[in-house]
């Protein structure tokens, strides 16, 4: 017992060497650092049923408005993780068939008749209001028992930055390079009842950019 202890020090010793050694999105960008403008819908529930009989699945989606307000034409290669506070990471699109993707179209389609699902995005983004990009990010559902959850997503800038690992070390014993990207963060507070999850309510927490 006192050697798991001991480990478990050592592990969150380790992780607030690497918080604290991690960077900041510039205040300032830097020549050349692009970042597009993101507006998103909070994470709504949906279930798909795809037999008569069959038990439905669940699945959360976010739609995100990218808007590329720089000079120029970007290259746009996002990708988005779902984590929870039971530490299940999810990627988007994880078991999502085109099914999900085309009721979550069809259910918002007077607003965004564009809609496109994130892993299947063009990736390129022109410039202007006129080019903004509507796009779905879809999840399936995550642990009923987490009571808080993030959302990160990257590819909304190029904006990024290397550090060293502070244990990890090369054939040479030289500090690995870790590489980060400006991330949008978006944090949620899950309440409701684990055994009713089709319940379940999200409360919006915050919004933030970070180096991830």
């Amino acid at each position: 017992m006192k050697t798991f202890f001991a480990a478990l020090l050592v592990l969150f010793s380790q992780a607030g060497v690497i918080w604290a050694a991690v960077p900041e999105p510039a205040v300032v960008p830097r020549a050349g650092d692009w970042t597009l403008d993101a507006a998103f819908e909070h994470p709504q529930l949906i279930e798909v049923r795809y037999k008569k009989h069959a038990q439905a699945k669940r699945f959360w989606y976010m739609i995100i408005t990218v808007v590329n307000k720089t000079n120029r034409e970007v290259g746009f290669y996002p990708k988005c993780e779902l984590m929870t506070d039971t530490f299940e990471i999810i990627p988007s699109g994880k078991d999502v068939t085109p099914a999900v993707f085309e009721l979550i179209k069809t259910r918002h389609i007077s607003r965004y008749p564009f809609l496109e699902q994130l892993e299947k995005v063009d990736n390129k983004v022109l410039v202007g209001e006129d080019n903004a990009r509507d796009i779905a990010v879809i999840w399936p559902d995550f642990d009923a028992k987490a009571k808080g959850m993030k959302l990160f997503m990257s590819g909304l800038s190029n904006e990024t930055a290397v550090i060293d690992h502070p244990v990890a070390k090369d054939k040479d014993g030289q500090a690995i390079k870790v590489f980060l990207r400006k991330t949008l963060e978006l944090s949620y507070s899950v309440g409701g009842d684990p055994a009713l999850r089709s319940a379940a309510r999200l409360k919006y927490e915050n919004r933030r950019w970070i180096m991830r």
